[in-house]
């Protein structure tokens, strides 16, 4: 079977380095998409296919950081690689810190950009493969009662009986009841099964209220 053919996106207001990057990937026998803004990238029909978006952070109106922030607000996880000729650290560290595949620097070595793009179309290939798994465990989750969810966000993070009973102002016996059913409901056969949910789903303590 033919491996499906991957997307690179490209949003940047310049045409000259628009039309650059699209010679860029072309030759390298990516197919690719250019938009001069971010509406133009949000009103176009895009293809069920593995990508990665090249942004530029400097856009008339919405920023780029901007729009990163609105793609995971709105559920498109879609990895992200920064440009720009105008960076410092601190917007770096911003756009790394929300989950972007690298940060360049205009101007850049052609091979850092690919390179870089190359291990964002390879972590959407694995989110989209895994996509199913995580659907069916989110089903799971949702199982659960809001104590259950409680205990296995401890338990995650490696605490015994003992200190959850602690911590929830229940009893060990009572943990342990909840950690049993949780075990089933989840479907885990194991502590670090269980923990690689837990990993997978986003499944954290909630901060004490000071």
């Amino acid at each position: 079977m033919r491996e499906e053919q991957s997307v690179v996106y490209v949003i940047d207001d310049d045409p000259s380095m628009r039309d650059t990057l699209e010679d860029l990937f072309r030759s390298v026998g990516l197919e690719v998409r250019v938009f001069a803004s971010t509406q133009e990238f949000l009103a176009a029909r895009r293809p069920d296919a593995p990508a990665c978006l090249v942004l530029d952070v400097r856009l008339p109106g919405q920023s780029g950081l901007d729009f990163q922030r609105g793609l995971a607000a709105s559920g498109l996880d879609l990895p992200i690689v920064f440009i720009t000729g105008h960076g410092d650290v601190p917007m770096a560290v911003q756009a790394m810190k929300a989950g972007a595949i690298e940060f360049l620097t205009k101007p850049f070595r052609d091979q850092d950009l690919l390179d870089a793009i190359q291990a964002g179309i390879e972590r959407d290939r694995a989110r989209r493969r895994d996509a199913p798994l995580v659907a069916e465990l989110r089903t799971r989750l949702e199982s659960l009662t809001e104590r259950e969810r409680q205990i296995m966000a401890l338990v995650a993070i490696g605490q015994l009986n003992k200190q959850i009973a602690a911590e929830l102002a229940v009893s060990q016996m009572t943990v342990k009841v909840h950690r049993g059913q949780i075990m089933r409901k989840m479907r885990a056969n194991s502590l670090p099964e269980l923990v690689r949910m837990a990993d997978r789903l986003g499944v954290h303590p909630k901060a004490r209220q000071p």
